[in-house]
């Protein structure tokens, strides 16, 4: 990729040329005819061999160039009103492009951001040359006047982490929607899929190195798709094991290995979606330093309570009664293996894709079978000998790490083991005769002599 000098980016006849190229249709070497810019929803059709070369980048990519004038057009002459996201790069505006209703999202960089011209440039290099359903697509971009902007195609629903922790965007249209555990998991198998793409989809392998909460963007139809690739690096091929690179990313997702080696690998990524889904699950940030000391670390707080069978008090409270026990399995058994310390022993992106359709599958299944049923006041019993299913082997009994018997039964097979039959008056015994005493605080759990229990609430 070339970029040209700062003294031809100021030249007008160089930029109106750049714009007179997508409006008039003009001709590229290849004998594609480029016109006015696409409806958003065509732009995944969109090849590296339907590219045009621009003035600002000169490369095998397909990006529109906006002139400083048309940015400005878009944005109300970026009206603090239409702001719908700050970060430490700049800010990012809600806009409308050529005049019509088309809504896009424009980022504008600051010349101070830590997010510089290096990453800029990558960033239109990839989108530009990247289509998937599952990557925010980049309409363009704007190099004038020593401006840094790029122009998105819009995401309503804002971040997966403004729904995590009812942050509000302050947009009328965006309302505060509680997600529910399908949703949630919908949106997991979405990013995922992201990512699987990123790291397979095409000749050369792309690392996004950045996965977080706050780069998975939602549509108005809930679909989630990954953003943000300023720090993405391509790999030489396919096949390359890693890159050698300085240590980025975000505090909290950043991979030990990666951290301590220096060796970027497709498993930083995979390491920090394994992050990403205990934040979906637990629904607390990666680090949250108002907690007490052992509860700071989200991955650390959450893999010691699977490894001692406890996983129901990790569980974000209000998925309360919404996950089928088969569906947990799944989940929780993806998201411990995709942190282990060893990159080669995390699952691929592809891998992770397969076992989260799975629990898709078997929560579908279940909720339409009624695993879950009616509980009393909030409460499910669950026979003792199930303490297993939360994390122990089934062998001997000793806590197990990340490994196919992490639970009471390998999950290749798909089985469920039949839930244990109660009569009346074990379950009277076990209620105390059904007193409101013992579920007087909902989402609170009380092991009896001789069972577990487990939250949950009427479905």
């Amino acid at each position: 990729m070339r970029v040209v000098k700062e003294e031809e980016r100021g030249s007008p006849m160089k930029k109106r040329i750049c714009s007179r190229k997508w409006e008039l249709g003009e001709a590229t070497e290849g004998g594609a005819t480029k016109g006015r810019l696409p409806n958003i929803k065509d732009m995944s059709g969109l090849s590296a061999d339907d590219a045009i070369s621009s003035v600002v980048i000169e490369s095998e990519y397909s990006c529109r160039c906006f002139s400083l004038v048309e940015i400005q057009s878009m944005t109300n002459n970026f009206n603090e009103e239409l702001v719908i996201g700050i970060g430490g790069f700049g800010k990012v505006y809600k806009g409308f492009i050529d005049n019509s209703a088309t809504a896009v999202a424009i980022k504008q960089l600051k010349a101070e951001s830590n997010q510089g011209a290096e990453e800029f440039w990558n960033e239109v290099k990839m989108l530009s040359k990247l289509r998937h359903t599952h990557l925010v697509a980049l309409i363009g971009q704007c190099n004038d006047c020593q401006e840094m902007i790029l122009v998105y195609e819009y995401m309503a629903r804002g971040t997966l982490a403004d729904h995590l922790y009812n942050r509000s965007r302050n947009e009328t249209e965006i309302s505060t929607f509680h997600l529910t555990w399908e949703r949630r998991l919908n949106i997991c198998i979405g990013a995922a899929r992201g990512l699987d793409y990123l790291h397979t989809g095409t000749d050369q392998s792309f690392i996004h190195r950045d996965v977080k909460t706050t780069n998975i963007l939602l549509d108005e139809n809930w679909v989630a798709k990954i953003a943000d690739f300023g720090l993405s690096k391509g790999t030489t091929s396919n096949s390359a094991t890693h890159v050698s690179t300085k240590v980025k990313g975000t505090f909290g997702y950043l991979d030990p290995d990666y951290f301590y080696t220096h060796r970027l690998t497709k498993k930083s990524d995979v390491y920090a979606f394994g992050v990403v889904l205990l934040e979906v699950l637990c629904g607390r940030p990666p680090v949250d330093t108002s907690l007490k000391e052992e509860e700071i670390s989200l991955i650390l707080w959450a893999q010691q309570h699977i490894k001692k069978g406890k996983v129901d008090r990790i569980i974000d409270p209000s998925l309360s009664g919404q996950i089928t026990p088969q569906c947990l399995k799944y989940f929780v058994e993806v998201a411990y293996n995709c942190l282990h310390t060893s990159p080669k022993k995390r699952p691929t992106m592809g891998e992770v894709v397969g076992t989260l359709d799975l629990a898709l599958v078997s929560q579908r299944k279940g909720r339409s079978e009624g695993m879950i049923g009616k509980m009393f006041k909030g409460i499910a019993i669950v026979p003792k000998g199930m303490n297993q299913w939360w994390g122990e082997r089934k062998d001997n009994g000793s806590k197990s790490g990340p490994s196919k018997d992490l639970f009471w039964e390998p999950l290749s097979n798909g089985v469920t083991r039949p839930l244990r039959h109660f009569s009346l008056a074990q379950i009277r015994a076990a209620t105390n005769d059904f007193k409101q005493r013992l579920t007087s605080v909902e989402g609170t759990t009380r092991d009896l002599p001789w069972c577990s229990t487990m939250t949950t609430t009427s479905p």
